[in-house]
């Protein structure tokens, strides 16, 4: 009996503040979607640092003509100093940290150069004697670069020691940046869908004040009173929560699996099934910010 009388509370009052309700569920639908993308862009941070880290390159650059620096004062390297660096590179001092090495002549380096840059109007201009013949790293871990930086850095014949986690994370910094701005907005939201939570409970108690009171006068609880209130606003948040679920799985089903995947083949992307791992954070997240605010609202606002 009791179960069947709160039901019913919830479905009137849910008919009395229908615009008030459909509004809750907007803006949460709104602002539990940011707070997914902002999910959903740490998840891809990290499945691509996960991926390009792995697969980051340590590139010793060799001497040429026009190098200033101290180890190429006898200017380009010589077929010797080639031999001792690839020799140091490949000795058992490194195997710990060293995985493949491979050499890039300078022709080599220019057929590179004409791939990246084959619709720039530089790139007719530069010959092969201008780029540095280098070596290239395969590290057993990213984060052992120092080694061979302090080992090779000062080395006769090298130019300069690269690493692309440089490269890396200055892109991962901006994502991160992206990531937050989006849990800004999304924090932002929120705190728009707790108002509006808060103001549809308070209307919609003030609707019903006759109704409570008389069931205060026969000796109804206070959680039997309170409960249809608080689980309208859990009711509409929650249906916001799944719809904001929804359409983060099917951006992520057909915008990032249908199309980027398929574009940009040689990057990690999350997949949908990740995507789902979301999807009960965000419906608990809409249920307690809702339940919260309708309790606070209601102990504030209604007497019982």
């Amino acid at each position: 009996m009791r179960l069947a009388f709160i039901l019913s509370e919830i479905g009137s009052g849910i008919r009395r503040n229908l615009s008030m309700v459909t509004s809750v569920i907007l803006v949460t639908f709104i602002s539990l979607t940011f707070v997914g993308a902002a999910g959903l862009f740490q998840l891809q941070i990290n499945q691509m640092k996960g991926y390009w880290y792995d697969r980051v390159q340590v590139t010793l650059y060799l001497c040429v003509d026009n190098s200033s620096e101290t180890s190429c004062a006898t200017g380009p390297v010589t077929k010797d100093q080639r031999a001792a660096i690839q020799a140091k590179l490949e000795s058992e001092q490194f195997a710990p940290y060293v995985d493949t090495v491979t050499y890039e002549s300078q022709d080599e380096a220019l057929a590179h150069f004409r791939d990246q840059f084959a619709n720039s109007p530089i790139v007719d201009s530069v010959t092969a004697d201008q780029l540095p013949e280098s070596f290239r790293v395969s590290l057993v871990d990213a984060e052992k670069y120092e080694v061979i930086d302090e080992a090779f850095s000062s080395e006769p014949g090298v130019d300069a020691v690269s690493d692309q986690r440089d490269f890396l994370e200055a892109i991962f910094r901006y994502m991160n940046w992206a990531s937050v701005v989006a849990l800004a907005i999304a924090g932002v939201m929120t705190f728009c869908a707790i108002l509006l939570i808060a103001t549809t409970i308070r209307l919609s108690a003030f609707s019903r004040r006759r109704e409570t009171g008389i069931m205060r006068l026969v000796g109804a609880s206070k959680a039997v009173i309170q409960l249809p209130f608080i689980l309208e606003g859990v009711i509409a948040a929650v249906i916001g929560a799944v719809l904001a679920s929804a359409a983060l799985w099917g951006a992520s089903r057909f915008v990032i699996d249908g199309w980027l995947a398929n574009t940009f083949p040689q990057t990690a992307f999350i997949s949908s099934q990740q995507v789902l791992i979301l999807v009960p954070v965000l419906i608990l997240l809409g249920a307690v910010l809702a339940g919260l605010s309708s309790l606070l609202t209601l102990r504030r606002y209604v007497k019982v």
